[in-house]
Order: C-alpha cells, then structure tokens, then sequence
C-alpha cells in the first residue's frame, strides 16, 4: 500500500497520516512514513522527541548530498535527471513506535514546472518508495496542490484527501481527483475531519460519493490536548485511533 495523504493547511492530515502509519506498525508491518510538508511535524505526531527532532534535517536542504548526487553546484547547472537514491531511505530514516520516519522536506522555489536538483531528488526518493514492495509508504505531503503540479505524487497507488465540512474542503477534493486523473492515479478518497455534529456529516456526505468517502473523524478535544503537549494522538485519543482504523478497513476492503 502507497499511499499519499493530502489536503488544506490545518485540517489534520497529518494527525491522520501518523495514526494510520501506527494502526499498520502494530499489526507487524514494516511502515515508512515520508513527511514531504514544508513544515514537518509528522514526527511529533508518530512520537518522536523534539530534541531527536531538531537534529533532523530534510533530505532537500542536505545540499551536499544534492549536488554530490545530483552533480550539480553554484558553478555547474547541468545534473543528473536520475541520481541514485536507492540507499537514502534506509541510511536517513529515524525509527520510532514501528515507524521508519523519513523527512524529505518540500521545494520552496519555482512554480509548477520547478525543474531543479532539490526536486530531481525528490521526485527520485518518492518514485524509490513505491519500489519498496515489503514497505506500507505513507506520504504526508504538503498543503495545497503544488506536489500534484510537479507530479512527484505520480507512483502513489492512492490520494487520500483530509478535508473539513466546508465548501473550500471540498473544492479542494474536486481539484486533487482531477489533477490526480491527469497523473494516472485512479484512487482519491476523502476522509472528513472535525466533524461536529449531524449537520457537519450531512454536510459532507450530500457533497462526496460515497465510494469515496472512507470515513468520519469528528471533533476531540483529546486530539488537540497531544498537539499541545507535543505527543502522539494515538496515545492520547482512543476515540480517533477508534475511528481512523475503521477508515483503515474500509481503504483495505476498496483497495
């Protein structure tokens, strides 16, 4: 399973990204979650400590291991479209409860058709991933569509969009299963968070399929109490890691 989770700043895609990677770490599997945001946090939410964490740094800001990859530098703008990366996951990534941790970091410059050695990298290590047969890859991608853009998502065998109960959540579905189209990715599903009440769920299911749609995950304050402490949701909330592994069955049982 290759999965790429996606969606709106702040609607809590990665408090499901990490609990989900856990679900798979304690049935035995062997999980790589790959935090692709430009402000990752995904190791916090998995349980990681801040200080082992602060000593992280994303695969593309290590600008020596780019351009020796790479071959390219301030002086040389011709590099290689295919540099090995083969080793990076297992020589980089951090473990902790069952889960590899990869920080691959985001591309800060260029538009859409960003063409550089950082990206080169990037789309290199995610295409790597879907190669990992053994592995469950979950892909915590950065806000907004720019990954699609750029097609370092390509590989994933599905989307998974987070989204709230609201019009904006939506559109941005709408726009994740149309450029996902254009990329060959056939699976986008949506998982709704933050669902307060009735209203919130009729909400949502009057604006998604329902073959899209894996599940709810409604509002918890227990959630919000393990950001606040810099902790791991699925410690904290049994409610959320209740609900996210009924969503972990139904992804399953559609895949």
């Amino acid at each position: 399973m290759k999965i790429a989770i996606t969606g709106k700043g702040g609607v809590g895609k990665t408090t499901f990204a990490a609990t989900l990677a856990r679900l798979y770490a304690d049935e035995g599997r062997p999980v790589l979650a790959a935090d692709a945001d430009l402000d990752a946090n995904l190791g916090l939410a998995l349980g990681f400590d801040e200080e082992e964490l602060d000593k992280i740094l994303p695969i593309t800001k290590m600008r020596q291991l780019v351009q020796e990859r790479t071959g390219a530098d301030e002086f040389n703008k011709i590099f290689k479209l295919n540099p090995r990366v083969d080793d990076i996951p297992d020589k980089y990534a951090k473990k902790c409860n069952g889960v590899k941790l990869l920080v691959l970091g985001t591309v800060e410059t260029g538009g859409s058709g960003c063409v550089c050695p950082e990206h080169v990298m990037l789309k290199r290590i995610i295409n790597h991933l879907m190669l990992r047969s053994e592995d469950v890859v979950i892909l915590d991608m950065e806000a907004g569509l720019e990954h699609l853009g750029r097609g370092t998502t390509s590989g994933m065998d599905a989307f998974i969009v987070v989204i709230e109960p609201g019009a904006r959540s939506v559109q941005t579905y709408r726009n994740v299963k149309r450029l996902a189209d254009d990329l060959g990715v056939k699976q986008v599903f949506v998982v709704a968070n933050k669902v307060r009440d009735a209203h919130d769920e009729e909400f949502v299911r009057s604006k998604i399929p329902e073959e899209d749609l894996l599940g709810l995950i409604h509002y918890n304050t227990e959630v919000i109490d393990a950001d606040r402490n810099g902790s791991s949701p699925y410690d904290y909330s049994p409610t959320a890691v209740l609900e996210i592994r009924s969503i972990k069955e139904r992804l399953e049982h559609l895949s």
